[in-house]
């Protein structure tokens, strides 16, 4: 997962990946918890929303496999900070690495077998597990 920037304009997740703070839509509230009469009275709380459907900046390949990994919209919040300004940049950089998560496009697995000498120990293993459990049992008639 690469940096990502936060301008005064965009998000940029990569060379070719702008997406304009315009389009994203920011709120203010009261934090919640205890903070006495200045939490109870500024508007310092933010929480930043991107509709990643009608967003632009996104082609339709990576709007799809965004979607798909998020959902369509893409919602974070922040209210560590007292000052608004500060929420809101914490904000803008949580979007910004949630929407460049999901473009991450994972190598396929490949298949692998075990080793030979790892097939043995875990069977090993298995029987060493059987012959306590064996000797845990009430003896029987024959014994």
């Amino acid at each position: 997962m690469a940096t990502v920037t936060v301008t005064a304009t965009h998000l940029v997740l990569h060379r070719t990946v702008h997406l304009p703070i315009s389009e994203v839509q920011l709120s203010t509230t009261t934090s919640s918890g205890p903070g006495g009469q200045h939490a109870n009275r500024t508007q310092s709380k933010v929480i930043g929303r991107i509709d990643l459907t009608t967003i632009s900046g996104l082609g339709p390949v990576l709007r799809q496999r965004a979607i798909d990994a998020l959902g369509p919209v893409v919602e974070a919040s922040s209210q560590a900070q007292r000052s608004q300004v500060q929420n809101k940049a914490a904000v803008l950089q949580r979007l910004a690495e949630k929407v460049d998560a999901a473009l991450v496009v994972s190598p396929p697995r490949r298949a692998t077998r075990p080793t030979k000498a790892s097939a043995t120990r875990r069977v090993d293993a298995k029987q060493r597990r059987s012959s306590v459990k064996q000797n845990r049992r009430r003896p029987t008639s024959d014994d």
